[in-house]
Parts: C-alpha cells; structure tokens; sequence
C-alpha cells in the first residue's frame, strides 16, 4: 500500500492548497485515525487510514473535470484576488468540483492578443 504524506493527500481532497493544509494540520484541525496530528511529515495510508479535518471524514477526489477557458482582459487568472479583482472563476458558474486555475495571464491579457505569426 502507498503512503503520502498527510498534506498531499488532503489538498488532493479537495481541503485547501498544501501550504493551508499544512496550517491546519499545525493548529490541531486534521484527525488521523482519531488521534489529532498537529506534525508536519506524518505519512497515512489512504486505503487504511481514516482522516478527518474539523470532524468530517475526508475523501480523495477520483473524478477531475478540466474546463479550457480564453480568458477576457480584466480578469486574473487565480481562484482568490487579494486587491479583489474579478478573477477567471467569475467567468465559470454551475460548476459544483474544485477549480485550480492554471497558467498565468496579467489582468490586461487575453488569448486574442497574441499574434499568430
């Protein structure tokens, strides 16, 4: 059985990126088999091992859906905009999966600006 290492294994699951997930497994929140972890490194077993984060059971996400998007100007291309800018998750509605923008285009770029010589 392969092991990963505790933070991988929620930010696959959906939780939050593995930097935040590292976070909440510093502050106590995450569970491994009942026993709450607050350690950095601590490998799990996902077929044998239960984790939880703030008491609910999490599960690995099995199923991506990949969305190709030109993206207007005036919008950033990341989930959350700290100056709170429209972003590209703006532009996608109805989707219930987690969206990860990938690629970087400044606010000011689209597809349509490249040249296609």
């Amino acid at each position: 059985m392969e092991q990963v290492r505790l933070q991988k294994y929620m930010a696959d699951s959906g939780i939050a990126s593995r930097r935040k997930c590292e976070e909440y497994i510093l502050n106590g929140e995450v569970t491994v088999n009942g026993k709450i972890t607050n350690v950095l490194g601590i490998k799990i077993c996902p077929e044998v091992d239960e984790i939880c984060f703030r008491g609910k059971k999490i599960y690995p996400i099995n199923n991506f859906v990949y969305i190709l998007l030109n993206k207007p100007i005036g919008y950033v291309t990341t989930a959350r905009d700290q100056f709170n800018r429209q972003t590209v998750l703006d532009l996608v509605k109805g989707v219930k999966e987690r969206i990860v923008p990938v690629g970087r285009l400044d606010m000011y770029t689209s597809r349509s600006t490249y040249s296609n010589k």
